[in-house]
């Protein structure tokens, strides 16, 4: 099911966060990770750097560019020789790869060579970021053809998971991939659907007859509300979970 996992890396906590899931998880799947640094184009091509090029003595701003993106990746050749060590320590083949371009659609296009994107909520500018994720992890989300899986800041082996399911086609996919993951990890499962209205839609029975040819010890769960991610927040915290399967909607945050 998985063979290669693109792991995206900046040097920041998260994503070494990152690295710890996607070596984890490599190592269960028995599969290959690649390290991917993206020297972000916006960061050379922008009015900033422009305005502060001659200040600074660099002519003409060309020049400046070229010895920033030469910096950066010099920085990136540090952060994956750090991640290149870390999968050795963990005896997991491995790749690394320095590329160039808007950060979000480099990791996009690395992604359709992978079988699973593993990245940080936020990124190493997780200051300037307003929102839960950061812009470039919600982006990719949105974007990536790939299943992404969203780390913590923190590692930590994931012992409680939990499908939010609601019988849509995403949620279908996302119960196939918390069922073979489950069934690998030798984890139970718990099932959750959020029932606005009070109205029950079966999703509980369509799952339950789903996973059974997994032979899983699965656990379903109707939660009450009319908000559902309200819900289905609450009772993951509540009960102590600690990875999330769920379908990419592409619409709301």
């Amino acid at each position: 099911m998985i063979k290669n996992i693109l792991v995206p890396q900046d040097g920041s906590e998260h994503s070494l966060s990152a690295a710890g899931y996607g070596i984890w998880l490599a190592g269960k799947f028995k599969a290959a990770v690649t390290g991917l640094y993206v020297v972000d184009i916006v960061s050379l091509e922008g009015p900033l750097l422009h305005d502060i090029s001659a200040s600074i003595g660099f002519e003409p701003f060309l020049n400046f560019a070229t010895k920033m993106q030469e910096a950066l990746e010099d920085r990136g050749e540090v952060i994956l020789d750090v991640f290149e060590k870390s999968c050795k320590e963990a005896s997991v083949p491995n790749e690394t790869l320095i590329t160039s371009g808007i950060v979000a659609n480099e990791i996009c296009e690395h992604a359709k060579l992978a079988d699973l994107v593993v990245l940080g909520a936020r990124g190493a500018n997780e200051e300037f970021d307003a929102g839960l994720l950061g812009s470039v992890t919600e982006s990719i989300i949105r974007k990536s053809t790939k299943p992404v899986l969203v780390a913590p800041k923190k590692f930590k082996a994931p012992e409680r998971p939990l499908l939010a399911y609601d019988g849509s086609a995403n949620a279908s996919d996302a119960m196939h991939w918390a069922a073979e993951c489950c069934k690998v990890f030798g984890l139970p499962l718990t099932v959750v659907t959020a029932v606005k209205g009070g109205k029950d839609d079966n999703s509980l029975v369509a799952a339950a007859d789903y996973l059974k040819a997994y032979k899983l010890k699965a656990e379903f769960v109707e939660l009450k509300g009319d908000t559902a991610p309200v819900e289905i927040v609450k009772y993951y915290k509540d009960k102590g979970h600690d990875l999330l399967f769920m379908g990419a909607t592409h619409r709301s945050r």
